[in-house]
């Protein structure tokens, strides 16, 4: 039966995510998603801002 997920069981997904793609390809993911989401935040204040 499940009963969640633990630290450990988090851990090893970590690790086996790191081993798949290695370091430098998952630091530029998490750029290229943090550059996405600020985008995302600024057309949402000019859109605002023309509202207004």
């Amino acid at each position: 039966m499940f009963r969640g997920i633990n630290f450990g069981s988090l851990l090893l997904i970590f690790l086996i995510v790191v081993v798949l793609f290695g370091t430098k390809r998952l630091r530029d993911i998490g750029g290229d998603i943090g550059a996405a989401v600020r985008n995302f935040r600024k057309g949402l204040q000019e859109e605002d801002e023309k509202e207004s």
